[in-house]
């Protein structure tokens, strides 16, 4: 009997020691810390210094409104823009004389999040985390946020901000690590017409990526924005969405997708022009945008160095001009430019809105200088063949 009493308490004691009490989870918040901008289009960023042991992110909750912050970005930095409370990080966008001016990271910017249009809140999955501070390269997180419209912060509102985002960390090492890779243009969308605005990249990383989410974000003429791998000639959709809906991390549509060494991936965005003017990608509202965002695991604990893959649009730039491998566009899907729900697809070119039948002397005739001007300069852009590196990504 004696035996068995010490075998029960040894075995506990064994038991306790080979099987610690589980990581409970503790919630971070990275918060702008009551700013007032008074400027419409005005990018503030928010840092925060890490610890010198590595945290690991399994969530993100969003404490924002759209009606105040525009988009949210979630940067990893190794070291910031700059090391104030705040700072002006719209390096593309309006200058606000209250802010210094900086850029979001000063080295080693690598998005982890992105949130727009009151978006929900994202778990990753099962043993999947961001991995930051400690011996990782991200020393520090810092928040962006784009303050589209500042009525609320100007006389008689007065009002001040805290948007920002509760981190859901924990401090044991999980077995795969998260990261985003960003596929984008930049370009211009003519007047009363539907574009397609298109990115492709090689695949040259060594490593083998598991995408599991994606978002895709345009401003308001985005229609479709569609996401695909293609090995050996054939394409594979990670994701398809209408931009209009909120701009969270979908599942991707193809489950248990791998990239690999060799794979190409592209991406479009099918946009609607109904505007008198050209739209250019740009940061401020009257701009446009064309993100594609992957989000992917890896086993292990490195991953990717480059996660970008930007080129310069249209008119410079399409799917046809791309020099490293064969998009085998013969086979591409006809659903590319088909609105998830819509009973048609949008073509290239369209003029999708009525107008007056003229003559293009009497358009020439009313145009004013600088859209006259806008207009020789694209005439002239149309016969380039050198692509243009007129893209911006730091923000939306």
């Amino acid at each position: 009997m004696a035996l068995v009493v010490i075998s029960l308490v040894l075995g506990l004691c064994v038991g306790a020691f080979s099987a610690p009490a589980p990581d409970t989870p503790k919630q971070i918040d990275l918060l702008m810390p009551h700013v007032q901008p008074k400027v419409p289009d005005t990018y503030l960023c928010h840092g925060m210094k890490l610890n010198s042991s590595a945290t690991y992110i399994t969530g993100f909750i969003p404490n924002a409104n759209m009606n105040i912050a525009h988009h949210m970005l979630l940067y990893g930095c190794t070291s910031p823009g700059m090391k104030k409370p705040v700072w002006n990080c719209g390096e593309m966008a309006s200058d606000s004389s209250m802010f210094d001016t900086a850029p979001t990271c000063a080295s080693g910017a690598k998005i982890l999040y992105a949130w727009a249009m009151d978006a929900p809140s994202l778990s990753l999955p099962k043993d999947v985390a961001f991995a930051v501070g400690g011996d990782t390269d991200i020393k520090y997180l810092v928040l962006q946020v784009h303050y589209k419209n500042v009525t609320t912060f100007l006389p008689p509102q007065n009002g001040n901000d805290t948007s920002g985002l509760n981190l859901i960390t924990q401090k044991t090492k999980l077995p795969r690590r998260a990261g985003v890779y960003l596929m984008g243009t930049g370009g211009r969308i003519k007047p009363k017409s539907t574009v397609f605005m298109e990115t492709a990249c090689k695949f040259e990383s060594n490593l083998e990526i598991h995408p599991f989410a994606f978002r895709t974000h345009t401003h308001t003429l985005g229609r479709v924005v569609s996401g695909y791998r293609i090995r050996d000639g054939k394409w594979t959709e990670i994701g398809r969405m209408n931009p209009q809906k909120p701009q969270m991390f979908y599942n991707v549509t193809t489950p248990n997708l791998t990239v690999k060494p060799g794979d190409i991936l592209a991406a479009r965005c099918t946009m609607l022009n109904d505007r008198d003017t050209t739209v250019k990608i740009g940061a401020t509202q009257n701009d446009e945008m064309c993100n594609f965002y992957i989000m992917y695991y890896v086993d292990g604990k490195t991953i990717m160095d480059d996660n970008y893959c930007f080129t310069s649009g249209p008119p410079n730039w399409s799917w046809e001009k791309f020099g490293q491998g064969d998009l085998a566009l013969e086979d591409m899907p006809n659903t590319v430019s088909w609105p998830p729900g819509s009973s048609e697809p949008l073509e290239e070119g369209k003029d999708d809105v009525a107008r007056d039948d003229e003559s293009l002397e009497s358009i020439l005739d009313n145009l004013q200088p600088r859209e006259l001007e806008e207009l020789y300069e694209e005439l002239a852009e149309e016969g380039k063949d050198k692509d243009q590196n007129g893209y911006y990504y730091g923000g939306y």
